[in-house]
């Protein structure tokens, strides 16, 4: 299928197939940037780091994970985390048990209290991109990128 649509990108006037998607590359990575950096602008004067908040955020979608599978996860080293999970214990954001298969390591869970921040960061910057949404996108635009979410998400757990 991909040499079909290689071959149609390639007649006369049309661009090739790798000039496209690189040219899409651009434009998404753009408009991530753009649209995270803002995001980052409505987040309120919240005491969650962007770490602290992606970790929660892991937690609250895969279920209790050690500290090595978090690491990976968020694609840093171990230790990087050492600091970011200490601070969300001694808060009570994410509590530490043994774990049931392997008692030599932990596992984290997010608690009550830690759902309630990750929920108030969530509520906050989707309402404004929910008003950001119906100001400036049609009923359509508004379809493709819900459409877009779960493809995006895709891409970024991508290891091609």
């Amino acid at each position: 299928m991909e040499e079909a649509e290689d071959t149609k990108a390639q007649l006369p006037g049309a661009e090739p197939a790798h000039d496209t998607r690189a040219a899409a590359a651009t434009e998404i990575r753009r408009g991530v940037i753009s649209l995270a950096r803002r995001l980052r602008l409505e987040r309120s004067e919240a005491d969650l780091t962007a770490l602290e908040l992606s970790t929660l955020g892991h937690l609250h979608r895969r279920g209790p994970l050690t500290p090595g599978e978090l690491a990976s996860t968020e694609r840093v080293q171990p230790q990087s985390l050492t600091r970011t999970l200490a601070a969300l214990e001694v808060a009570g954001r994410v509590s530490r048990e043994a774990d049931p298969a392997d008692g030599r390591r932990s596992l984290l869970a997010i608690t009550e209290f830690g759902h309630a921040a990750l929920r108030a960061e969530m509520e906050q910057r989707d309402a404004w991109l929910s008003d950001a949404m119906s100001a400036e996108l049609s009923a359509t635009e508004i379809g493709l990128l819900r459409l877009a979410g779960p493809l995006l998400e895709r891409l970024a757990a991508a290891d091609p």
